[in-house]
Parts: C-alpha cells; structure tokens; sequence
C-alpha cells in the first residue's frame, strides 16, 4: 500500500539536504519574528494590536511577492532541469519587475494615505492611527524585499536554498537588535516605540538587498545578465504571464482573504484583546508551518526538475512519498503545538506578554485549533505549494487552494463574527474549514496524474 516510500538510494537524504535550510531560515525567520512581537507586546496590548492591523495589507503585499516567487519558482526550477541559464535569468527578470512594480502602489497608498487606508480594517481610532505609524514606515521595506526574495528564489530552483538561510538570517539578527534599540531608544537612541519596530524592519530589508547586490556581483555559481534582468523578453513575459499568473492570482487571492479574518475580528466586540491573542496565535501557527513549507518547497524543486529533465516516470510516486512525510510531520507538530497552548504558553508566554486573562484564553483556543488541523494544512502545503506546481498543474493548485477560502471559511468565518456576533471561537473554526475541504479535493487531483506538465516547451 505505501510502496511509493520505498525510493532509490539517496532521495531522503536529498530531501533533507534541500529542505533543512529552508526550514531552519524559516524556524528563524518565526522565532525572531516572535521576539519582534514580544518587544512590541512590551509596550501594551494596544500597539501589538496595532502592528496586527497594520499587517494586514502588508500581508496581502507579501503575499503579490510570495506570489511571483512561486511563479517564477514554477518556471525556474523547469528550466534548471534543462540547464538553461539565460532562461532562468529571464525569469527572475520578469519576476522582477512585476513584484517591484506591484509593491511600489502599496508604498504610495501606505505613504500619503496610512490612517484612512487602515481605517477599513480596524474601529478604535487610537489603534488605527498607530497603525498608521508604524505601516507609513514599514511598507518601504517590501520594495527592497521584492527584489531579495526573487534572487533567494532562483537560487532555491536550482538547489541552492542555503544562500537564502545566511541573507535572511543575518537581517533577521539585525532586525531584532535594532528593534531594541529604536522601541526602547537604547544606545542614546530615541525611544520611537511602533515606529522604532517599523524602522528596524526597514533597514534590516535594505541590507538583505545590498547583501544580494555584492552577491550577484562576485558570485561564482550562477552569472546575473543585468541585459536579460532588465529587458526579459516578451516570449518570456507571456510565458510567466501564461504559467505565473495563476500562482501570482492565487497567493494575492489567498492573502486577501486571509486579511479578511484578522478585519472580522478588528470589527468585534473586544477587538484589541481578540487581534493581540491572534498576533501571539498567528506567530505560533507560523512557527508550526516551517517544516511542511521546506517539504513544499523542497517537493517543487525535485519534481520541477524532473519533469523539466524529461523523467516523468516515478514523478507521481514522489509526489506521494513527500505528502506522506508532510503528514507525519504535522501530527508530531499539532501534538507539540496542543501541549505548548495548554501548558507552556499560560505558563511562561502570555505573563511576558502582559495579556490579560480573556486574550490569553482566546490565544489557546486558537493554538488549539491550529494544532488539530496542522496535519490537514501541512499534507495541503505540500500537495499545492510543491507537488501540483511543480509539476506544472498551476490552474489546478489555484482552484484547489482559494475556492475553499473564499467559498466555506470566509463566508462562514463573517456570519459568525459579523451578523450572529459569536463567541470568537466559532468564527476560528470557520476559518480552519478549509482545509477539510482542500484535502480531499487536492488527494483526488494528486493521485489522478493529470497535473505532470512540461511548461518550457511551447506546447505546455
């Protein structure tokens, strides 16, 4: 029944080997980005709240960036198993100017316009218009991520995720530091409270940029045509256009209606105890979803490669083996993700974080939910995110990823919180219905093999 797991000398280990660095850079990147929260959360629920709101479009702008990694990743780890270069530069040159392109309205509208924008996703002024504070300086930062994430990307593709892990880490470790420095105003800084996070977060992005500047100067791996970066083609456009925009479409789509939740609790009763609860959930659930996404990432590679290569024979049975290592995982780190809601957070985290009881109630219910439902998202991640994408099925992956969003968990997730006004904890349970849905239908697509496409070739 599970012969599929049994595969040829070496391909665990090669699944380790590409996926490790992946999930440390994002095991880091999590914990980190909980260290960013709590110093925040130092400063009060309210300004945590308030960073939560101002992440709700910055969401949905690194979702478009996100989006056009994945796409590119589609197409760049194709053309990696054919070995050609100028092709891959391509790419990432069109990947490229779209994201920069895309990020650059999200900077003038958070610039010129930051309370009356946030102002469609929060209802407590004082909160808002921190919000503002801190997103007029924190958008800036994505314009410079858009370009480091496409480069790390290209270099993902071609089984080199270990470049990505040192960039990403190194800003991380300045992001925190800088934070101490610019919330608190230590070392005869001023005290800027969310302005200090938001600023560190910014230039912490600008050395990602000038470390992946210098490192597509000296490189010795791969050689960056500035001519192909800044005039792709227009074959190459339609190409990513053709096979791009649906991942694009799909992860702006997803990060939308993501927004959407955090929106329906900032428009609830107790909105500021229920987003400050949700920030230390969220931060959790991000923390629980680095392994399936390096399995994810890691699936992508391996088969995009294949397929690029031309050796479709044992594609699906790959495909296969790694969903099952996703499941395995996932109901070890729901296990781990329920003892850490009900012991250790009530313990040692929600006292750090200054929550008062209620949010700190509502922070278990919603760990406690993502630790039931981790093994569902985690089999999900690696079925869309590595095995349908790369392996070409895109439209599919789409369909499969954001018609059970936007068609079970928000609708479900608005009437509970926003017309029968329940408790909190019937709208998070809504919003994990999803994934019941996305399994089953993503199972079917998985063993049918339809979705092994070769997207290089003109007949794609």
């Amino acid at each position: 029944m599970f012969s599929y797991m049994r595969r040829e000398p070496g391909f665990y280990r090669q699944v380790v080997t590409l996926a490790t660095p992946i999930v440390l850079q994002n095991l880091i990147t999590s914990t980190l980005g909980m260290a960013d929260t709590f110093m925040v959360g130092m400063l009060g629920e309210a300004p945590m709240a308030a960073v939560t709101l101002a992440n709700i479009p910055l969401f949905v702008v690194q979702m478009l960036i996100f989006g056009m990694q994945s796409g590119s990743a589609v197409l760049m780890s194709q053309y990696w198993g054919k070995q050609d270069w100028d092709a891959i530069n391509r790419v990432m040159g069109v990947a490229m100017w779209a994201a920069s392109l895309v990020t650059a309205v999200f900077v003038v509208v958070m610039v010129l316009w930051p309370v009356e924008f946030l102002s469609l996703f929060g209802n407590q002024r004082e909160v808002v218009e921190m919000a503002g504070q801190y997103g007029q300086i924190a958008v800036v930062s994505y314009a410079f991520m858009a370009i480091t994430m496409i480069y790390i990307t290209a270099y993902r593709s071609m089984e080199k995720p270990q470049l990505g892990l040192y960039i990403l880490v190194s800003s991380m470790l300045v992001n925190t530091f800088l934070n101490w420095v610019f919330i608190f105003g230590k070392l005869g800084a001023p005290a800027m409270g969310v302005r200090g996070a938001a600023l560190a977060t910014a230039i912490a992005r600008l050395l990602e940029l000038t470390i992946v500047i210098l490192h597509m100067c000296f490189n010795g791996f791969f050689r960056v045509k500035v001519g192909l970066l800044l005039r792709p083609g227009k074959e190459m456009a339609l190409r990513f256009v053709r096979y791009g925009s649906p991942v694009v479409c799909n992860e702006t789509m997803w990060g939308l209606g993501s927004s959407i939740f955090p929106t329906i609790m900032g428009h609830m009763k107790g909105s500021t105890e229920i987003l400050a609860a949700y920030t230390i959930a969220g931060n959790m659930d991000k923390i629980g979803m680095v392994v399936s996404f390096g399995l994810a990432s890691t699936a992508a590679i391996i088969i995009g490669r294949e397929v690029g290569a031309g050796r479709r024979q044992e594609v699906q049975e790959v495909g296969m083996a790694l969903n099952m290592l996703a499941l395995l995982g996932g109901i070890v780190i729901g296990g781990l993700l329920l003892l850490f809601a009900w012991f250790a957070a009530p313990a040692f985290i929600y006292p750090l974080f200054k929550l008062s009881a209620r949010a700190g109630a509502i922070a278990t219910v919603m760990m406690s939910i993502q630790g039931l439902v981790r093994p569902l998202r985690d089999v999900n991640s690696v079925t869309i995110i590595g095995v349908l994408r790369g392996g070409g099925d895109v439209q599919a992956a789409t369909l499969i990823d954001i018609t059970p969003l936007w068609a079970v968990a928000i609708p479900l997730a608005a009437l509970c919180g926003l017309v029968l006004r329940t408790d909190i904890i019937w709208v998070y349970v809504a919003m994990s219905l999803e994934h019941i849905v996305k399994c089953g239908v993503g199972y079917l697509r998985l063993h049918s093999g339809k979705w092994i496409r070769d997207l290089t070739v003109s007949d794609g």
